[in-house]
């Protein structure tokens, strides 16, 4: 009993120097005293540590991925600017290549972070002196268009198109079909044309599918104003016209293929792959005639489509020329057969344009001189299969709908 007393004297002794001289795990408000961890203690904190740094490892691969499919602007790791992206014949997007021309897109995208301006471009129109020289001169001259070049994403379908591109400008990206060759001039509606307007879509398509919005112009566009301007903004895609007629609403208006703004979403996905898939009911016709063809179909009003022509007032073209230089945005050279007819034209277009820039403000406000063109464009040069109304179930207009 004794030797049981002097063990507890000893014991409240060391409690009692213990709480004055351990520190305290709340200073001012806890005279709790701390214990040093033991051997086994901290043997369990370091697995634990290991634990979390393999966490981290297998997790930041996904999250990489992950901010990039979501078009962060901030990249853990950087990538080649310029990349390449094959397309089989089922028009499959691999992971690794969608990846980087996520990684383009990126670069290429607006404030918003997911809207960019995309042209497709052949070894034919990419030749010095051809329509891509034009088509970024086009740019440079245009009015508050300067700044729109570094939105924009040149799809090249060919090698020789894809080296004059990193020749000439900054977001470039290769798109190859295995065993088509785009790199000639595909004159409209031979094979290779059609292919060529077809693998167009197949892959707008998917850009359309990874989230983006997109003007899509055709290189013989020349940009004289900056569009956004004039786009609707309650719209899911909206389509230049070879000729318009009086309404934005109105299914009688004849679109062209070659300019449209495409908002990302359930309802333009639904289109595209209608579209897409069309061209098995219709054979041997390009993607504007189709079109021409499905936008009078119940489908597009099924999926919600909201549809709108733009005007040639501001969207003109040699079929339609704009009657005013002072609000024109885009001159398209429609209804115009082979190349060197379309850069004779197009390069008057750009003469008359600097003509007009030229003068003092205040005459260009009053400037009512028209365009020198078409001259060598001409429609009778055209071959092309037209589309009868009799093969076609005339819908009633979209204004006709919203009254309804």
């Amino acid at each position: 009993m004794k030797h049981v007393g002097n063990r507890r004297s000893i014991n409240n002794n060391a409690m009692s120097i213990n709480s004055t001289i351990s520190p305290s795990r709340n200073l001012g408000t806890s005279s709790r005293p701390l214990s040093w961890p033991t051997h086994f203690e901290i043997f369990n904190n370091w697995r634990v540590l290991a634990l979390l740094v393999l966490l981290l490892l297998v997790a930041l691969p996904s999250l990489v991925l992950y901010r990039a499919a979501h078009r962060s602007s901030v990249f853990l790791f950087p990538l080649p600017i310029s990349s390449s992206l094959q397309i089989g014949q089922s028009a499959r997007v691999y992971d690794d290549d969608e990846f980087k021309l996520v990684r383009v897109l990126n670069e290429a995208a607006m404030v918003d972070g997911k809207t960019v301006i995309l042209t497709t471009l052949n070894g034919a129109w990419a030749a010095p002196g051809s329509i891509i020289d034009l088509f970024l001169e086009s740019f440079r001259i245009g009015e508050g268009t300067k700044k729109l070049l570094k939105h924009l994403v040149i799809i090249a379908l060919d090698q020789n198109a894809y080296a004059r591109c990193l020749a000439l400008h900054t977001h470039c990206f290769a798109l190859t079909t295995d065993g088509v060759d785009f790199s000639q001039e595909a004159y409209f509606m031979t094979a290779s044309y059609l292919k060529m307007m077809w693998r167009r879509i197949e892959f707008l398509k998917s850009i359309l599918e990874m989230g983006y919005n997109f003007v899509f112009t055709d290189a013989d566009i020349m940009w004289l104003r900056d569009p956004f301007h004039r786009f609707f903004s309650d719209t899911d895609f909206q389509i230049a016209c070879d000729y318009f007629i009086a309404s934005p609403y109105n299914l009688q208006n004849k679109p062209n293929g070659g300019f449209y703004y495409a908002k990302s979403n359930n309802r333009t996905i639904a289109f595209y792959s209608f579209w897409y898939s069309s061209r098995e009911t219709y054979p041997g016709y390009h993607d504007q005639d189709v079109l021409n063809i499905i936008k009078y179909d119940p489908l597009i009003l099924n999926i919600g489509l909201k549809l709108k022509f733009l005007p040639t007032f501001f969207f003109g073209g040699f079929c339609e020329p704009s009657k005013m230089f002072q609000v024109v945005c885009t001159m398209h050279a429609n209804c115009c057969f082979g190349l060197e007819s379309k850069l004779h034209d197009l390069k008057i277009t750009l003469e008359d344009w600097r003509n007009y820039m030229s003068l003092p403000l205040y005459l260009r406000n009053t400037y009512q001189s028209g365009w020198r063109v078409p001259q060598n464009c001409s429609l009778e040069a055209l071959h092309h299969h037209p589309i009868s109304a009799d093969n076609v179930e005339l819908g009633p207009t979209a204004e006709q709908d919203q009254d309804a």
